[in-house]
């Protein structure tokens, strides 16, 4: 069970940041550019998002959406 209780366009900004920086990782550099600005985009929505704002909005809910987000980005495990 979750500690914490995340909007769902929170935790799904969060973890496409991470699925769209593995994808910066690899890309070539003629398409990183799109990406970095969707990294950015994200992050402004993220960092910018009413949850934070909230009493639930701690520095360990950042720790936890970020942990919960790594963990849907790398997919089910087989």
């Amino acid at each position: 069970m979750h500690r914490h209780t995340f909007p769902d366009d929170l935790l799904e900004a969060q973890t496409a940041w991470y699925v769209t920086y593995g994808q910066l990782a690899t890309a070539p550099s003629a398409s990183s550019a799109s990406l970095r600005r969707r990294l950015l985009r994200l992050s402004r929505q993220i960092v910018g998002h009413p949850y934070w704002r909230t009493p639930a909005g701690t520095p360990a809910a950042r720790v936890a959406l970020k942990e919960r987000a790594l963990t849907l980005a790398a997919g089910p495990r087989s």
